[in-house]
């Protein structure tokens, strides 16, 4: 009988020693278990991206005097900075506001040519372009665009044989091609070409008093290149 309490004993010891081993085994390995990697949420840009670039404004050096026939006037080139602001509403679709500021000086061309300069114009040329951007080229990340130019001239004076010159205000058409090529993800290179499509009428006074009035066919380029930041 009492080998029989001592079997049953023994049973129940080791048993409980089975139980226990398991036990610190299954515990042993939940908390050697790795964890799983938490994947970082990929990082996104801004919406808004800004360039300086050089700008050179090249006109068409063509227009005409209404009361002068064959007249013609022509409007010095220049190289202004300018401050491109764009905004990405997706990845291939954006749009674009430039700002800048130049002077032009007017000079009287064919039957009027012996005027040499007539005039000078501050000319602002704010122009809104919606682009598509190209985004399968890697680094190298080409658009085009097209939108309207409203251009401002301000601080307008005749010298010479001509007085009061107005040259107004006028809306124009705008096409754009260029290209950003991007060093980082931040950081790139661009190279822009505008063309707008403008012919603003003026007035203006002769010396000897006389009235006039006529189209100056400007038609620039906008040929630019400089630096992008995109935050």
């Amino acid at each position: 009988m009492m080998k029989e309490r001592k079997s049953v004993a023994r049973g129940f010891v080791a048993a409980a020693a089975l139980f226990l081993a398991g036990h610190q085994a299954a515990a042993a390995d939940i908390a050697v278990a790795p964890e799983a990697p938490v994947a970082e949420a990929p990082a996104t840009l801004s919406p808004w991206q800004f360039r300086l670039r050089a700008l050179g404004v090249i006109t068409n050096d063509k227009g005409s005097v209404d009361q002068i026939p064959g007249s013609d006037l022509s409007y010095s080139d220049s190289v202004v900075p300018e401050l491109d602001i764009t905004y990405y509403f997706t990845d291939n679709l954006a749009a674009e506001l430039i700002l800048g500021t130049t002077k032009a000086n007017i000079d009287g061309d064919g039957t009027i040519g012996g005027l040499g300069k007539i005039g000078e114009v501050w000319v602002l040329p704010p122009t809104l372009t919606l682009q598509y951007h190209f985004t399968n080229f890697g680094a190298f990340k080409p658009y085009v665009g097209a939108g309207v130019n409203y251009t401002i001239f301000y601080n307008q004076d005749g010298t010479g044989a001509l007085r009061d010159l107005d040259v107004k205000n006028t809306f124009g058409a705008a096409l754009q091609v260029g290209f950003d090529y991007m060093i980082d993800e931040h950081w790139g290179l661009n190279f822009d070409v505008k063309k707008i499509f403008l012919k603003p009428n003026f007035d203006a006074t002769l010396a000897d008093g006389t009235r006039i009035s006529g189209e100056a066919k400007l038609d620039p380029w906008l040929i630019g290149a400089g630096v992008t930041y995109r935050f």
